[in-house]
């Protein structure tokens, strides 16, 4: 299977110079994308009181935004690699600002949990076109930076989001903050029509060759890839219970006031855009990224044993949870790098587009499962599974074979 790009031999300055603008641009798609992803948790209060719901029904939503993605990612993965990911991308984009446009101009619970589900369906495009886009066209000796930088721009959309969702309220309701996400998303997917040019285009294939669909799924159900999608699900049910119920966890268990919580968790979300990029410098520089990532999950579960059980007075709750944060993002690269070791060229789309769908299924789990224990007055019993989960995902990546000479698959 060919690449999804062939790079020409280019000058050293003029080879940065598209790499910087590759790498800008996929990053401003990946902060769009994170913005949507942490639009509902700062308001849900105010949603949950505008339709006459609980949380486990406004979690239904978050729910039903995983399910699309979860069900339709490895498609939009495939789609990828056969059509471009540039026109994906765009495509996600605009597809993303209508269902927001859907979920709060449209009246009633059912058309909010609509838009929900095509934000999700959205969604499927942003992980595979990404990591397609980084790993057909950035210089290997750059794909560690590439990732991070990719990654520091999600962690800032979800440090940013509670922010602006907050400022928006205050000026035009908690729609206003589903609009101007809108408005983001229509802005970006212009910017992209606009100066994409830089991107990969969409790789001239023949007709698929008998069993190329079969070696395909092989591939993804082989060992090395199966083993990243697990690792990927424990990361989103451990950051779950972390970013989208810290605030209401806390003030049940130690009676944190909500703003005290709110500004621990946008300590940890920057915190770990910062670690984000420190992690991407490290994932340069050593092969050794299990190593990285057992660090990491180390004080990332210490982090939330003592959110559980500790009474921590407010500065000591923001500098804990922000210390989280640094050493939670610096795991972030050294994953990418992991997923990209067991991939062969010209399946980044398909592969990435697999095992984030991890991502999703976590999704989909915990916000409901979370929720039904703020419900049912367990607000600790959140801290355990995170910290379970953690321990899984350390599990997961310090056992998984080293890359051999050739794939697993092609043996």
């Amino acid at each position: 299977m060919s690449s999804t790009s062939e790079r020409l031999p280019l000058p050293a300055d003029a080879n940065w110079l598209r790499d910087a603008k590759v790498i800008s641009l996929v990053a401003v798609a990946h902060f769009v994308s994170h913005v949507h992803v942490l639009l509902l948790p700062p308001v849900f209060l105010l949603v949950k009181d505008h339709f006459g719901v609980d949380y486990t029904e406004i979690a239904l939503a978050l729910t039903a935004y995983n399910v699309m993605s979860a069900i339709l990612q490895t498609p939009a993965g495939f789609l990828v690699d056969r059509i471009g990911a540039r026109v994906m991308l765009t495509a996600g984009l605009i597809l993303s600002g209508v269902s927001l446009c859907i979920a709060v101009l449209l009246p009633g619970y059912w058309a909010f949990l609509i838009g929900f589900m095509l934000l999700g369906v959205a969604n499927t495009v942003y992980h595979p076109a990404d990591y397609s886009i980084l790993s057909a066209a950035i210089d290997g000796k750059r794909i560690g930076k590439a990732f991070s930088i990719h990654t520091f721009a999600g962690y800032l959309g979800f440090g940013v989001t509670p922010a602006m969702v907050l400022g928006a309220v205050a000026l035009w309701g908690w729609n206003g903050g589903f609009l101007c996400a809108a408005v983001l998303s229509f802005a970006a997917a212009v910017l992209l029509m606009v100066t994409g040019s830089v991107l990969p285009r969409a790789p001239r294939k023949a007709a698929p060759k008998t069993g190329e669909a079969k070696v395909g799924l092989d591939l993804l159900l082989s060992a090395p890839v199966l083993r990243n999608l697990l690792f990927f699900f424990c990361l989103a049910m451990a950051n779950g219970g972390i970013q989208t119920f810290s605030v209401v966890s806390l003030g049940a268990i130690h009676g944190t006031s909500p703003a005290v919580a709110n500004i621990g968790l946008s300590g940890f979300l920057l915190f770990s855009a910062a670690g984000v990029l420190l992690g991407g410098v490290i994932a340069d520089r050593t092969p050794h990224h299990e190593r990285v990532a057992a660090v990491g999950f180390a004080c990332t579960s210490t982090m939330a044993v003592l959110m559980g059980w500790v009474d921590m007075p407010a500065a000591v709750l923001i500098f804990v949870m922000s210390l989280g944060g640094l050493l939670n993002g610096m795991i972030q690269p050294s994953r990418d790098m992991m997923v990209r070791a067991v991939t062969p060229p010209g399946s980044f789309g398909k592969v990435f587009g697999f095992v984030t769908t991890g991502f999703n299924l976590g999704g989909m789990v915990a916000p409901l499962a979370y929720a039904w224990l703020m419900d049912h007055g367990q607000p600790r019993m959140i801290y355990l599974i995170v910290v379970l989960f953690i321990l899984l995902a350390l599990v997961t990546c310090m056992t998984r074979r080293k890359p051999e000479g050739a794939p697993s698959w092609t043996r």
